[in-house]
């Protein structure tokens, strides 16, 4: 039994105080009971804490309960506090929580508690490229404002100067730690949070290995993922090599024997226990899923930013030379204005219309890429929003060729086939993903088996882009739900401020010509 007095000392009954008093040393016996139970008073530190975990005792709390004043604009919930005291009380494991569940404010919290303790000093956060701002450095500055933060992208040289720069909180993607190895093991990080660990799930790619050399065993290394073996229980051998090698044996073979059996040459199935083996594997680990979590919000957004591909950004950077051409002329309108930045906008998404109406497309992997990082960090079903009919079919094939049974719907797809499709998308497994013109199905619609809504590109009407988000965030639905913005160019970010903050109005469309073709 063990019980918190005043924030200060643990009360603990005990029928071994030695085991505690010969190695805490600020610890006191203070009473013995008859029956042979003691009771130990012991000092409510970080260290002391570890101390008793390591000694075997239970359910030992984390100061960050009592000594923290959970600093920022967000207020904690309940879910996020003990994930957050889940890893102060743990140097190395995982959160394995569901997309949305706040698992970066609850690393960011432990984090900044740690520093606050004396046990850490630096900070590495690995994440995807996309949300290296969107979501870390934001929620940094908005939660832990007094500290130093900054993203290590771009050259070498400027990667290398944020790492030696002593910032308290370095951000970077996966490759910039292929490229700043060096720097990185003479910065001597404390902590490494690595989000959405999968991508490293595989130890025989480079990506790996070069992570692998970073990692000490005094290191503090924290994985988050939704999915940590989503495709195959063999993906827990890397998350397991990278945090715990002496739990999996040198060789991959030889793990992969335990957990699936050989068919034929190429085909292997799983065990039938395979998934008590990852589970026991992938320990220790903390995980709320949407459903448990119930003090969260019914609605979280978020923007994950994409970069246009070479050939995107080259012709964007001529039409908007040809835009600025048009304008010098003399007034915009506000009708100008919005076909113009809806050129921009069309051509960010992938696909835009030419003077002659025909639709030119182009390369769209890197969008599509961060698409399937969405869709595999949800257990559960997904909406696309897509605005014109041949990046709707684009994009059909290009998730069936990635085994992702999806469906379509858009002008062109009949009311009864639509009625099929969303029938069948709510009481079926299957369609996993539905990819929608919005304005095919921005009214009357429950899609309330998805709980994860992406906008591929950024849509030019606030009622359209309101009506679209309340396809699952409607009655009926069971899981609170996300709103995913891909953004790759700043026509795309300037309006989907202007959603954000519903103005989107004529003098707005002017202003946004102004800033994005004057830029």
């Amino acid at each position: 039994m063990m019980r918190i007095i005043e924030g200060k000392v643990l009360s603990i009954k005990t029928c071994e105080p030695d085991k505690i008093t010969s190695v805490i040393a600020k610890s006191k016996l203070v009473n013995v009971d008859p029956a042979g139970t003691s009771e130990v008073y012991v000092n409510f530190g970080l260290g002391e804490c570890h101390i008793l975990k390591n000694l075997g005792f239970e359910n030992v709390p984390s100061p960050i309960r009592e000594k923290y004043d959970w600093p920022g604009i967000h207020k904690p919930f309940d879910h996020q506090r003990t994930t957050a005291e889940f890893f102060t009380l743990n140097r190395k494991a995982y959160c394995f929580s569901d997309l949305g569940t706040g698992k970066t404010l609850s690393a960011i919290w432990a984090a900044d508690y740690l520093m606050k303790a004396g046990a850490i000093k630096r900070v590495l956060i690995i994440a995807p490229l996309s949300i290296l701002d969107a979501a870390w450095r934001r929620e940094l500055f908005k939660t832990v404002m007094s500290r130093t933060i900054d993203v290590a992208h771009g050259s070498r040289e400027k990667r290398n100067a944020v790492i030696n720069s002593g910032t308290e909180f370095v951000i970077i993607n996966y490759d910039g730690i292929e490229i700043c190895s060096a720097a990185i093991d003479k910065a001597k990080f404390d902590l490494i949070i690595i989000d959405e660990i999968g991508h490293y799930s595989n130890s025989r790619t480079k990506r790996f290995k070069t992570l692998n050399k970073l990692i000490t065993p005094e290191m503090w290394v924290w994985g988050m993922t939704a999915t940590p073996a989503a495709q195959s229980p063999t993906q827990a051998y890397g998350l397991a090599r990278l945090m715990f090698p002496s739990k999996v044996p040198r060789a991959f073979n030889v793990f992969r024997e335990k957990v699936q059996y050989k068919v034929s040459q190429f085909t292997w199935n799983n065990k039938v226990d395979c998934e008590r083996t990852v589970f026991e594997l992938l320990q220790p680990a903390i995980r709320f899923s949407k459903k448990e979590c119930l003090d969260l919000p019914e609605l979280t957004y978020q923007t994950r930013e994409v970069a246009l591909t070479p050939q995107q950004a080259k012709y964007y950077k001529m039409l908007k030379k040809e835009m600025l051409m048009e304008a010098g002329g003399g007034t915009i309108s506000a009708a100008n204005a919005a076909v113009l930045i809806g050129k921009l906008l069309q051509l960010s998404a992938g696909s835009c219309y030419d003077e002659d109406g025909s639709m030119i497309d182009f390369d769209i992997s890197s969008r599509f890429n961060e698409l399937m990082s969405v869709i595999s960090e949800t257990r559960n079903k997904v909406l696309v929003f897509a605005q014109f009919r041949n990046t709707i079919e684009r994009l059909q094939g290009m998730l069936i060729a990635e085994g992702v049974p999806t469906e379509v719907i858009h002008g062109g797809v009949s009311v009864a086939k639509r009625n099929v499709i969303f029938d069948d998308f709510q009481n079926k497994a299957e369609p996993r993903v539905l990819v929608i013109q919005p304005q095919a199905a921005s009214h009357g619609v429950t899609l309330t088996r998805a709980d994860t809504t992406v906008w591929w590109g950024t849509p030019m009407s606030y009622e359209v882009y309101l009506q679209a988000n309340g396809r699952t965030h409607r009655a009926g639905q069971k899981n609170p739900c996300s709103i995913v913005h891909l953004v790759g160019s700043d026509a795309e970010k300037k309006m989907l401020n202007s959603l954000s903050g519903k103005n989107l109005t004529q003098i707005t469309l002017m202003q946004l010509f102004n800033d994005v073709v004057k830029s």
